[in-house]
């Protein structure tokens, strides 16, 4: 962010010593009578007092107008107070460049001509270009502001999503562990171990900003392979995840898995014959995920205080994070309740 600001400063300078260096050399485009008194009188034309007198005051009031009248006297409304210091401008400007031009023809003094008043154009020229050039600084400034404020604003809703992500799916976990215990399973420790490995990857690899495919399907695995050590036979499981090999794609860490979470949660119970289809396939950088689950219309689900946030957190991630990069779609069809998600990964 640093060295951005650093050379974004320095572009700035170097842009602005080019431009009055053109405006410094702009006498040189002025027709000569000849090609030999045009190449003679260069250096006249470009270091006679007049030039470097109105070259340097030019300078002087571009940069008093845009740092210092327009934010001290226009942004603070004092109309009046700004005109007034313009009117000062004007004046020691037709002043200098007035005394400058009779010094050059051996004249000492002020003698102001109707002439001498033509300098009223350059002036308001100037005046014109450093109040633009404040106005679009400043609209620049405000918007890489606001568009860092926003990036902010961005991160901590994302990181309070993660937070609630976590530990809605550790007390999914643990109920399974509870349910285990209950039953005195032989199926509880290798449980724990699975439940160890999951904790691991919450801990030490979902505060990454992007993780590898293959870390998040890995994790994805194991979660299932937790639940199938749950549910044991009492539960059809299909799992094809084609996408394995994206170990050089990067995902949102904990993006898929509130999907499957959702479709254990709702598809066990009070279901004939419960089953459960997921896979994924990456296709070039489109990742095609899918979720589906058998589910009992006709029973009525009683709701506690964590349904649903697993679910409408990773929506608003998807939201945020990719945006017009991923289609979600969500929807029941004979029986099954079916998450089809496509994302991009580019």
């Amino acid at each position: 962010m640093r060295n951005r600001w650093y050379n974004s400063k320095g572009a700035v300078i170097s842009f602005h010593i080019l431009a009055w260096l053109l405006i410094f050399l702009l006498p040189l485009l002025a027709p000569s009578n000849s090609q030999q008194q045009g190449a003679a009188n260069w250096s006249h034309l470009l270091f006679n007092k007049v030039h470097i007198a109105f070259t340097s005051a030019s300078i002087a009031l571009f940069y008093l107008n845009a740092y210092f009248f327009v934010p001290r006297y226009f942004y603070r409304k004092k109309p009046w107070q700004y005109i007034f210091v313009q009117l000062i401008s004007f004046v020691a400007f037709l002043v200098l460049i007035t005394y400058f031009f009779q010094m050059d023809k051996n004249h000492y003094g002020l003698a102001f001509h109707k002439e001498s008043f033509y300098l009223a154009i350059p002036f308001v020229f100037l005046w014109a270009m450093s109040t633009l050039f404040r106005f679009a600084s400043d609209k620049v400034k405000t918007d890489q502001l606001l568009k860092e404020k926003e990036n902010e604003n961005l991160k901590t809703e994302l990181s309070f999503l993660r937070s609630q992500v976590s530990p809605h799916f550790l007390f999914n976990v643990l109920n399974n562990m509870v349910a285990l215990a209950r039953l005195k399973s032989d199926r509880l420790e290798p449980s724990l171990i699975k439940l160890s490995g999951l904790m691991r990857y919450m801990l030490y690899e979902s505060d990454e900003e992007k993780v590898p495919l293959s870390k998040e399907i890995e994790y994805v695995t194991s979660y299932i392979d937790l639940q199938r050590l749950r549910f044991g036979k009492e539960m059809v499981i299909h799992v094809d995840l084609e996408g394995a090999q994206g170990a050089y794609h990067l995902i949102e860490p904990m993006l898929l898995i509130p999907f499957i979470e959702n479709a254990f949660k709702h598809g066990a119970g009070l279901i004939e014959n419960p089953e459960i289809d997921i896979s994924l396939k990456l296709v070039g950088d489109d990742l095609e995920f899918i979720v589906k689950n058998k589910f009992n219309g006709e029973s009525k689900e009683i709701k506690d205080k964590t349904s649903g946030i697993g679910l409408a957190n990773v929506m608003r991630r998807l939201n945020l994070l990719y945006d017009k990069r991923h289609s979600l779609a969500i929807h029941k069809d004979n029986g099954w309740f079916i998450v089809t998600l496509q994302l991009n990964l580019q």
